[in-house]
């Protein structure tokens, strides 16, 4: 191996925003190099420092065995770092937009301590262009520093670098960790991007790919995710179809596996901070150089409406079974967005909540990995309860985390009334075994 460029050597990493996605990024380059890691809630440090990472994604042993990293809610500390990495959440506000808002913040704190020569890298999920004519910006004029490709010869005071490598973690998954996924890297020039290259090689053992530039990039991060959704909402529209045919969809489904280029999906509520959410960033982009996208819309329309579909669903069962739908009691069984992790951020789930509210539903919730009060309905803390054995007019078996899987159908069924629905949204249980899946 070639010995490491001096620059490389030196760099002293700054991880700005300690959630899902830079906790694991700190905790892995505070085990090879000098590592501080940032975020403005006090709360979230001081819970980490005790050796709690409420998120389930590092172990007391990890954040143990990260030596050289330091955690800190104290911007000042990122005065020692030399190359920024910016993990913060890029969510959609209520007209399915950006929101660049977090962006732009850690953007600002970290150019108030940009020095000559340093380099700031992006994962946060973008639309094509951002990092360059969105974040850029905010980081010159907070530094007071030229962003390297802008400098030309003007003998400009000091100049900064830029790299982006998206974000691939998955949530709850303990069989893909960060350095066993595959890592994109990008940088502003070809020297930068062969040290963002070499720097993220010294914590992924899945390897790296760089790409030919940033923008290029940020166009896979979205891609990745939207192809994914489109995928989803076919299966959701098939699902749709199915079920006015009175086809079980998951009997189809395994049938058509057996042809060797069958892509395997199942219908589902598409929550979660990525596959629901990355899509609008691509149609953004797409409308503001005069596209106006089909496809990736029409995908989303169907996924975003599959909350309702269900409760829509559920609400005609019961009737067919005469269950009086006003103040009956129904239990929904899993509430994050994905199975065995504890992330609600944009549920849909919480759609299918809302619908059967508005109908005079009275709804318990349970979920193993949610704290109790973690989570809110119409503004107020929402209980998580122990199921009551004999209570419910319908059930909903809405994520498969393990622990449902463990009870099996009988304790399924020991909760509901002796005529309740029984609706399966993941394949739980056996056909025979629920009322209705989706």
């Amino acid at each position: 191996m070639a010995e490491k460029s001096n620059w490389l050597r030196e760099l002293k990493v700054g991880v700005v925003g300690l959630g899902y996605v830079g906790l694991p990024l700190a905790v892995a380059f505070g085990k090879v190099r000098p590592t501080v890691g940032f975020d403005v809630d006090k709360r979230r440090v001081d819970q980490l420092l005790s050796g709690l990472d409420e998120t389930g994604q590092i172990s007391d042993s990890d954040l143990a065995c990260s030596e050289k990293l330091s955690l800190t809610s104290n911007p000042e500390e990122l005065d020692s770092s030399n190359c920024y990495i910016v993990t913060v959440p890029t969510p959609i506000d209520e007209f399915n937009l950006p929101d660049l808002t977090y962006l732009h913040a850690a953007s600002q704190i970290v150019g108030r301590y940009l020095k000559d020569g340093d380099i700031v890298i992006y994962e946060s999920t973008v639309y094509p262009g951002c990092t360059e004519e969105d974040c850029v910006p905010v980081l010159e004029e907070a530094s007071g520093l030229c962003y390297a490709k802008n400098a030309g010869n003007a003998g400009v005071q000091g100049i900064f670098h830029v790299g982006y490598s998206p974000e691939r973690i998955n949530p709850g998954d303990k069989s893909r960790k960060l350095h066993q996924i595959v890592k994109i890297t990008s940088g502003s020039s070809p020297e930068v991007a062969k040290i963002v290259d070499d720097l993220y090689c010294e914590i992924i053992s899945a390897g790296t790919y760089s790409a030919e530039s940033i923008v290029v990039a940020e166009a896979a991060k979205v891609i990745e995710n939207t192809q994914r959704d489109l995928n989803i909402a076919l299966i959701n529209e098939v699902a749709v179809i199915c079920n006015k045919l009175n086809i079980d969809t998951e009997a189809v489904l395994k049938a058509a596996e057996t042809k060797w280029n069958f892509q395997s999906f199942r219908p589902g509520l598409v929550g979660g901070h990525c596959i629901g959410v990355d899509p609008y960033y691509l149609t953004y982009k797409a409308q503001q150089v005069g596209y106006e996208p089909e496809v990736m819309l029409a995908g989303r329309k169907t996924n975003d409406s599959m909350g309702h579909y269900v409760a829509n669903c559920l609400i005609e069962r019961m009737q067919r079974e005469n269950i009086k739908i006003e103040k009956s009691k129904i239990l929904i069984l899993g509430v994050t967005f994905k199975e065995n992790c504890n992330d609600c951020r944009n549920s849909k789930v919480f759609d299918v909540i809302d619908s059967l509210l508005k109908r005079g539903c009275l709804i318990d919730i349970c979920d193993p990995w949610v704290s109790d009060g973690a989570i809110s309905l119409g503004g107020e803390a929402y209980q998580i309860e122990d199921p009551h054995v004999g209570e419910y007019d319908a059930i909903v078996l809405a994520v498969s985390h393990q622990e449902f899987k463990e009870w099996g159908a009988a304790k399924i069924r020991s909760f509901g009334r002796r005529k309740s629905v029984i609706y399966d949204l993941k394949y739980l249980l056996r056909p025979a075994e629920s009322s209705m899946r989706l």
